[in-house]
């Protein structure tokens, strides 16, 4: 039996699939989260072998997850479901360690299979999210800019980012107005959203 771990901010959605899923004869799904630090303290408790996780979902995303799984429970394989489809998101997740990406619109039966792929040491990636994600490119921002732009994609001011990454409002200035440069982007609101978009952040 195949013990999988739900997590996805969509009650409905979750539900839906946990009760489709639980058809199959060889997948019981063991847990269900609705944020990020859910998730991880499921996966904990339950030690699945498959973790099934929504790309954005409250506190950490589901690459933040997968990589903090790949660490700590070795036995438990992430795999990615998106309605967001950002290209960068796709490099980032396979950078985590995470064996399945696939867009939310595969059907229930499409992705048990999925599942049982990935549970077998195989690997999963939606033909069309890496077709975009080979079309979006490399980001050009430097991992430092990354950072402070997430920081100010939620519209903190500089001085909240200064404090939270520890350097002075000066040099977190550069560090925007780089990045903004670099997107032509003409502040750091439509900088952090247009990386965002690409799946850079």
């Amino acid at each position: 039996m195949i013990r999988v771990l739900l997590a996805d901010d969509e009650h409905l959605i979750r539900g839906a699939l946990a009760s489709l899923l639980a058809l199959e004869d060889d997948i019981t799904v063991v847990a269900q989260a609705g944020t990020g630090d859910e998730a991880l303290a499921m996966a904990r408790a339950h030690h699945p072998d498959i973790a099934v996780l929504d790309l954005q979902m409250p506190g950490p995303d589901g690459v933040t997850v997968a990589a903090e799984l790949c660490d700590d429970l070795p036995g438990c394989v992430s795999m990615i479901v998106t309605s967001h489809a950002r290209a960068g998101a796709l490099k980032r997740a396979l950078n985590a360690g995470v064996r399945g990406f696939v867009p939310k619109t595969v059907s229930a039966h499409h992705l048990a299979e999925i599942i049982r792929t990935v549970h077998t040491g195989g690997r999963y990636i939606d033909p069309e999210l890496a077709a975009d994600a080979i079309a979006a490119g490399e980001s050009p921002l430097t991992a430092r800019e990354a950072e402070l732009l997430s920081y100010a994609a939620d519209g903190a001011p500089v001085s909240d980012i200064a404090s939270r990454a520890q350097l002075s409002a000066g040099t977190v200035r550069n560090y925007l107005s780089s990045a903004a440069m670099k997107l032509g982007a003409e502040n750091r609101h439509v900088a952090a959203r247009t990386a965002r978009e690409r799946g850079w952040l």
